[in-house]
């Protein structure tokens, strides 16, 4: 029992250290994405292509993912990941310097493509642990983003004076740094992923069965996404996911059109990806105790806080802590919708489950993306805030009904006396 258990804590805190280099990565680039998309297309609708392009590869991404990683094992699929995150993030480099949109765009995507490898990585961690420390153990590969959140966005600035020193665009200074973030992560996987998670948690899942499905024979994916609490758990990463990429996306350009520097954007993106991470590991532990719906709520009522929140002023410190709030009410939204749909599954359904999951996700976020540089082309940053907070309703209403079916089917096994 113990050697499993500190096998599961190994697995958790490398997972860990490879979504913090990866986060630091992403959100550096993530920074600067709907700044380079503007350029390189030269108009605003362009801003929140590139988010979107990143996102929509990686929803696809990360169904294949969940069956290559059925066959090649957690572990290989993830420094698989990796080594393409190296490539986008190489492609670009060169493409921001040689102004080449089209280019820029196929280097988003492959980087899309690496983080929807590594963000599957939370249900590993849940998988190699017991059911009473899943929301613990997602929470904790989450919280890893905290590093990215505190350093991805401060590498914006100095990253681009060294790339503006060697002859190179400021733009590009982001991009390289994500090339050895990325190296950095393959390596930490490479060494420390051991022993292969798929094979710990089929041998945790025989020895301690799991109270709320027994090993049996894997249900079809039709059949388990018809179970309402799946519904809920996936509803709630959807649209949070969507209206988090949509005011975050477009609130880097907003920021530039009020003629706030780099240094003033890198400080609103860091606030929100504090928020995002920060307390994961208070949001994990909540969603073992207080259960997962509860969670969910806060999120999702966070959430919509923040659209609002976020159309009262364009200055800096408004909408850091807008943006802030709007990372946290995505954070409550993702760990308990990712430990609900957790509890739904069997060993044998996790994998392609997840991996179905978060291309949904992916493919939701990329069209709130899109749209809302659109949005944002026409109507204005505050109309499009606004559709976010009339989206973060939907896992709202879906949870409340939820909860009261579950109270009423309890209430009617009560026998009469």
């Amino acid at each position: 029992m113990e050697a499993l258990a500190k096998s599961a804590r190994k697995i958790t805190y490398t997972l860990f250290i490879a979504q913090s280099l990866t986060s630091a990565a992403v959100i550096a680039m993530a920074t600067l994405n709907a700044i380079v998309g503007a350029d390189l297309g030269h108009s605003a609708s362009w801003a929140g292509v590139p988010s979107a392009i990143y996102l929509l590869v990686g929803a696809f991404a990360s169904g294949i993912w969940g069956y290559l990683m059925e066959r090649l094992g957690r572990r290989n699929g993830l420094i698989l990941g990796m080594l393409l995150g190296v490539i986008g993030s190489i492609i670009a480099v060169l493409a921001v310097n040689a102004s080449a949109l089209m280019e820029f765009l196929v280097g988003v995507g492959l980087v899309g493509a690496a983080m929807a490898a590594m963000t599957l990585g939370r249900f590993t961690a849940g998988d190699v642990n017991l059911p009473e420390r899943r929301g613990w153990a997602i929470s904790t590969v989450v919280l890893g983003g905290t590093l990215g959140a505190i350093f991805g966005p401060i590498l914006v600035a100095p990253t681009g004076q060294v790339a503006a020193s060697r002859g190179l665009d400021e733009l590009s200074g982001a991009y390289l740094a994500a090339i050895l973030l990325f190296i950095a992560a393959g390596g930490v996987l490479f060494t420390w992923l051991r022993p292969e998670p798929r094979f710990l948690s089929r041998q945790i899942a025989q020895l301690f069965p799991d109270p709320v499905h027994a090993e049996g024979n894997p249900r079809p994916l039709t059949q388990i996404l018809r179970q309402p609490a799946v519904i809920v758990a996936m509803l709630a990463m959807i649209f949070g996911q969507m209206v988090m990429g949509m005011v975050m996306v477009i609130t880097s350009l907003h920021m530039r059109d009020h003629q706030h520097g780099l240094g003033e954007i890198s400080f609103v993106i860091s606030a929100h990806t504090v928020g995002m991470f920060a307390f994961s590991i208070i949001s994990g532990r909540l969603a073992d105790r207080w259960g997962r719906g509860p969670v969910i709520l806060f999120g999702s009522l966070t959430l919509g806080l923040a659209c609002l929140a976020a159309t009262l002023s364009p200055q800096v410190i408004p909408l850091a802590v807008a943006l802030f709030l709007l990372g946290l009410g995505w954070n409550f939204c993702f760990v308990g919708g990712s430990t609900l749909l957790a509890d739904q599954l069997m060993p044998g359904e996790r994998v392609r489950t997840q991996g179905f999951n978060d291309m949904a996700v992916g493919l939701a976020s990329a069209l709130g993306s899109l749209g809302s540089g659109l949005v944002f082309a026409v109507l204005g940053y505050n109309v499009m805030a606004l559709i976010g907070a009339g989206l973060a309703l939907i896992p709202v209403i879906a949870t409340i009904g939820w909860r009261r079916k579950v109270s009423g089917e309890k209430r009617q096994t009560i026998p009469d006396r």
